[in-house]
Order: C-alpha cells, then structure tokens, then sequence
C-alpha cells in the first residue's frame, strides 16, 4: 500500500534528520543513540538529540543532566548541551520518577513542540531517539517531520528479528529511507579476560539487513563499560574515546553520516 503524500516542512537550520528506531524495547537503542549522537559532535558536527521515548526518558541519565530546560525569549525551549550535543527530553520537564500518562494526541502534541518549538538551530544532524514499536509517536513524526532517514538497532535472536522487520516496513510505507540496521549485544565481551561469547546468537542483524537489501552499519558487543558509561551519564564515545567499543561507535556514526551527506 502507498502512503499518501505527507507535508514535512523542514525545520529551520537543521541540515539533517536521522530517527533511532527498535522493533522492540530493551535493545540498547536509546545508549546507541546517545553514542552516535557524540560520535557525531567528535567529528566537528553540530548535532542535537530528541528524546522521543515519552514514556520511557532515558536519554537524561546517560548524557548526565538533570537540568530543566529554559525558554528563550521568542518562546521557544532552550535545550541543554552536554557532551558537545545539544539535547531535549520530557524526563527533564517532567522530573524523576514521574509517570507519564497520556493519551494518543498528547504524545503527539508533545513530539510536536520537541521538534518544532525547541531553538535547535544551527544544526547538522537531529538525532531522535524514537520509542520502541511503530506507535503514535511513530507515526506523529515519520508523517510531520522531514526525517532523512531510520537507523533500526535490533539484536540477535529471531524473536527481535521479527519486530525489526516490522520497522522496516513502517518506514517504507512513509516513505523514510532505512540508512541501515545495527546489531546491539551482538556477543558479550567479558570484563575479566576478555572473552567473547555470542549469548544471543549471532548474526540475526546481518542476515535481516541482507533480507531488506539495506546497509548493515555494524555490531555492537554488550560490555560492562558501556552499561557503566549510561549509569554515570558518560556515553563510553566521550569517557574513553581510544577503547574498542568507542571506536566502533565512531565506525557507524560515519557510515550514518555519509549515507546523511551523500
């Protein structure tokens, strides 16, 4: 079926727009997103990152702000920088421990001021870290903001698979490229000695990717120091840009970024 044709105004001064995007929760999406989004400022962009996760906000501890937002005097949401990247989400606005319970058009209104009513300009990539599932928030921002493309985090097991073909059809049927597919926990790595096991399986991300006919970015091991970096609020890019996983990181932010440029 061919989605109709949607009205995606661009938002002034932002070049580009990539949304981090799971078929599922509990994928290390919203830590991919937080890496890619430094990985990106290390490089010499202006980035910005959204937390789109209504109703689960993470994206304030693992950049390590608890700050309000402020408004600027034409009205619009000040964001907060950390890490050199600009960054906005409800859990800064609503506090800790608050639930957040709304209804579909709230969420919509909501994702609606982050992207339109937030002084994000000048940038050269928003990244949004969009809530696992293809819900209303979804749905909200692929058919209103003009997003250059989807990068869809998954991991290995068949059952995650699943969901991830169902994010890849979401976008396609709005019309917004999939840039490419990253396997998270794609092996653990132990702290100890350093051994490498495939708890998950293996390959689950590739063998999708290769299915779709879409870029397969990379894959990330599950680690201790990259749990540890979230919980400090230190994305392990910016504590400790020289190890292997940031590294890797840094990898897939490029290939994201060339597929933006190209």
């Amino acid at each position: 079926m061919n989605a109709p044709t949607l009205e995606r105004p661009p938002i002034p001064g932002v070049k580009h727009i990539v949304a981090i995007a799971s078929g599922k929760g509990g994928v290390g999406k919203s830590t991919t997103a937080s890496n890619l989004a430094v990985a990106l400022a290390m490089m010499g962009h202006a980035v910005g990152l959204m937390d789109a996760d209504i109703y689960g906000p993470n994206v304030p501890i693992m950049m390590g702000t608890k700050a309000r937002p402020q408004m600027t005097p034409e009205r619009e949401i000040e964001p907060l920088e950390r890490h050199g990247v600009k960054l906005v989400s409800l859990g800064l606005i609503a506090g800790d421990g608050v639930p957040i319970i709304w209804r579909g058009p709230m969420l919509a209104k909501m994702v609606t001021q982050f992207v339109r009513d937030v002084a994000w300009a000048p940038l050269d990539c928003l990244v949004i870290d969009l809530p696992p599932g293809t819900g209303d928030v979804q749905l909200t921002l692929t058919q209103s903001t003009p997003l250059d493309g989807a990068v869809i985090v998954t991991t290995p097991p068949l059952v995650a698979q699943e969901d991830v073909r169902r994010g890849v059809e979401m976008f396609r049927t709005v019309e917004v490229p999939v840039l490419g597919v990253i396997e998270n926990m794609s092996t653990y790595i132990c702290g100890s000695c350093g051994t490498e096991t495939p708890i998950f399986g293996r390959g689950g991300g590739q063998r999708t990717a290769e299915a779709y006919r879409v870029p397969f970015l990379g894959a990330i091991p599950l680690h201790r120091q990259v749990q540890l970096g979230s919980d400090r609020g230190e994305p392990i890019v910016a504590s400790d840009p020289d190890a292997p996983l940031a590294k890797m990181y840094r990898d897939v932010a490029e290939r994201v970024w060339r597929s933006l440029a190209g």
